[in-house]
């Protein structure tokens, strides 16, 4: 089980890579696995992952397996695992439109796309803290118990999912998304669903 989550990881931080969700060493990835967590390791660059970079962790952040320092952020992880029940998979980037809206002080609650509306409607901004820190987690995590994605200012974003593909996916998609946004702004701003459509969309849930 452990051996499969290891290279889910592995494959998904590839993808994320590939699709520069994950410059550098930037960012952390984790998978729940029973009572424990499998979270990459400080420093490591999850385009670039191997098995030495994964880390086993238990709930109140100690290492119980790898050779290397689990993520700084990992507590970032644990609450957003404590808090749903229903997430499986963590996942924070530093995705380049994503935290430009993060770093302009912007959340995303325009409802321009119906994909975004539907699986979102609404991405906020958590307050800017210090990487690592006790106090980014009390500030990020106020929104865990409703959003399935959080912008941190000046900083990234945080996804929860079901599963890693699934996480992945809502990253993927929200990138794009920030794209084509910023890109409405260069051509005088995009043109926002009238209420009664954004209604539609929300009954197909």
């Amino acid at each position: 089980m452990l051996e499969d989550i290891k290279n889910e990881l592995i494959e998904y931080g590839r993808l994320s890579g590939i699709k520069d969700l994950t410059p550098g060493i930037s960012g952390n990835m984790s998978v729940r696995c029973g009572d424990k967590i499998v979270i990459t390791s400080s420093g490591s660059a999850s385009g670039y992952l191997d098995i030495s970079d994964l880390v086993v962790i238990d709930f109140d952040g100690n290492k119980i397996e790898g050779d290397k320092k689990p993520s700084s952020e990992r507590f970032l992880h644990i609450e957003y695992y404590k808090q749903r029940q229903d997430v499986n998979s963590v996942l924070h980037f530093h995705s380049p439109y994503l935290t430009a809206f993060a770093s302009s002080g912007c959340g995303l609650s325009e409802a321009v796309l119906p994909e975004i509306v539907y699986c979102f409607d609404n991405i906020p901004l958590a307050e800017y803290a210090i990487p690592g820190s006790v106090e980014l987690v009390e500030k990020t995590s106020v929104y865990f118990k409703d959003y399935d994605m959080i912008l941190m200012a000046n900083h990234g974003v945080i996804a929860g999912g079901s599963n890693i593909k699934q996480t992945y996916l809502k990253v993927e998609l929200a990138e794009a998304y920030a794209k084509t946004l910023l890109f409405t702004k260069l051509l005088g701003g995009a043109k926002i669903l009238p209420k009664e459509e954004v209604e539609k969309i929300h009954l197909l849930k």
